[in-house]
C-alpha cells in the first residue's frame, strides 16, 4: 500500500515526541513516512514537500516543531491536504510558545493542533480523518480505532474498580501508581 501519511518534523531533536506519531500509526497499520523539513532552514524542502505531498499519495501530514513553530503553519499554506500540528515542548517557553504559534492560524488555513507533544493524539487523529474516506482500508481501519476506544474504556474501568476496592491512599502506594501531572 502506498505511503498515506507523513510525519514531519524541524529538527532531529523533536524525534523523541514526533516518534509517538510514527508508532501509533503503525499500530493502527498505516503506512507513512519519517523526514526533517525545516521551515526555516530549508524553506525550498519545505515547499516542494508540501506542494508534492498530495501527488505522492499523502492523504493527511502530522508536522512537529518547537519554539517559533512554523512548520505546521507553512505546510497547510501550501497543500489542501489536512495538516495535524503537534507543538514540541521547548526549554524557554513549556512548548507555551509553539502550541500558539501553531494554534493562531489566519483564516483559510487550518491546522488542527493537538496538546504540547502529544503525538500520540496526532496520530489518532490521521487515522480518524484516514477512516473517513470510502473502502475496505477505511473500513478496517474504523474497526481499529473503535477496538481502541475499547480497550482504553476497559483499561479505565479496570483502575476504576480497583480504586474503588482498594481505597485511594492505598491505589497510590501500590507498585506502578500514577504520578500527579498536575503543576503546583
Amino acid at each position: 500500500m502506498d505511503v498515506l501519511c507523513g510525519v514531519i518534523m524541524g529538527s532531529d531533536s523533536d524525534l523523541p515526541v514526533m516518534s509517538e506519531a510514527s508508532k501509533t500509526l503503525e499500530n493502527f497499520g498505516i503506512p507513512h513516512e519519517v523526514t526533517i523539513v525545516s521551515a526555516h532552514r530549508t524553506p525550498e524542502r519545505l515547499r516542494h514537500y508540501a506542494t508534492t505531498a498530495k501527488e505522492r499519495g499523502l492523504r493527511v501530514i502530522i508536522a512537529g516543531a518547537g519554539g517559533a513553530a512554523h512548520l505546521p503553519g507553512m505546510v497547510a499554506a501550501m497543500t489542501t491536504l489536512p495538516v495535524v500540528g503537534v507543538p514540541v515542548k521547548t526549554s524557554a517557553l513549556s512548548g507555551v510558545d509553539s502550541l500558539h504559534s501553531i494554534v493562531q492560524m489566519p483564516k483559510g488555513v487550518p491546522v488542527a493542533t493537538v496538546a504540547i507533544g502529544n503525538a500520540t493524539n496526532a496520530g489518532i487523529l490521521a487515522a480518524r480523518i484516514l477512516a473517513a474516506a470510502p473502502g475496505e482500508f477505511a473500513d478496517r481501519l474504523t474497526q481499529k480505532l473503535d477496538k481502541y476506544a475499547k480497550d482504553q474504556e476497559t483499561q479505565v474501568l479496570h483502575k476504576a474498580k480497583q480504586l474503588e476496592s482498594i481505597g485511594w491512599r492505598q491505589y497510590l502506594t501500590r507498585e506502578g501508581a500514577p504520578k500527579s501531572n498536575t503543576v503546583m
